[in-house]
């Protein structure tokens, strides 16, 4: 059986941030998604969960991350260095903040990084195989 994965992300106003990820290429599906959770499609097996605080707290007494922290950077394939910049213009034109650590153009690898409107960090790169030889 092939893997999935859901990242579930808390998300202050639902409403804007399912309009973000929709911006930025994502997907709704309304099977799993209601007024205190919208399931965005990336791919066939990577799904993320978006969680009203409400919701969020129904899973965990954690505390959620304030807005200027990092927990974790999600990296996400791109099918071209144009993909990657078109991501981030997305994610600046519609509530998120663009290049939130400085842009890598190392050949075979591009990337750069943004935020959701909660400070989520996503990594967006490509990356040539071919020229990825030895990398680290």
């Amino acid at each position: 059986m092939s893997r999935m994965i859901f990242v579930n992300l808390p998300v202050a106003d639902l409403a804007k941030s399912r309009a973000f990820y929709e911006a930025i290429g994502f997907t709704n599906n309304p099977q799993f998604s209601d007024d205190t959770a919208a399931c965005m499609v990336v791919s066939e097996s990577i799904n993320v969960m978006l969680l009203t605080h409400a919701k969020w707290q129904t899973f965990t007494n954690r505390p959620i991350a304030l807005a200027t922290s990092s927990e974790v950077m999600l990296a996400l394939s791109c099918d071209s260095r144009d993909a990657v910049d078109a991501m981030n213009t997305a994610a600046s034109a519609n509530g998120g903040i663009a290049d939130i650590n400085p842009k890598q153009d190392l050949g075979f690898m591009y990337n750069r990084n943004l935020a959701d409107p909660d400070g989520h960090v996503w990594e967006a790169m490509w990356m040539d195989m071919s020229g990825a030889s030895g990398a680290v």
